[in-house]
């Protein structure tokens, strides 16, 4: 059985990860960042390793994670958007909807949320 590499590849390089919002969720105080992003699987995999390492931008999450530990978290999916087969489709302002339902779903009051530092943006739409 011969595998066509190439196809593969290309395959890989044109998929679509997840998108939508996800939530990094103290469990211990309730705090969380509730925020949309382009694609889900990395994003997690980011904040798992900028906190894992002490090197989180946004500061008051990463004191929690000092102070709580890692077990006192959940990296959480809250929601995906499925996006049209349109070539020039852009999810941006879906996401950003799709981000402030969640925060209103959630009820999270302002000062239980964690503020995405504006040097992680790239990370997420901006509103």
């Amino acid at each position: 059985m011969s595998v066509d590499r190439k196809a593969l590849s290309r395959a890989y390089k044109q998929r679509r990860p997840p998108m939508g919002v996800y939530r990094v969720h103290d469990t211990l105080t309730g705090h969380a960042l509730v925020a949309a992003a382009l694609d889900l699987p990395s994003i997690l995999n980011r904040h798992r390793a900028q906190l894992s390492m002490g090197a989180h931008p946004t500061k008051a999450l990463q004191d929690d994670w000092a102070a709580h530990g890692p077990d006192a978290f959940a990296f959480e999916v809250l929601d995906t958007l499925t996006p049209p087969d349109e070539p020039d489709y852009d999810p941006l302002p879906d996401l950003v909807v799709l981000e402030a339902l969640w925060l209103e779903k959630l009820s999270l009051p302002a000062d239980r949320r964690y503020s995405i530092d504006s040097r992680n943006r790239a990370a997420r739409p901006s509103p």
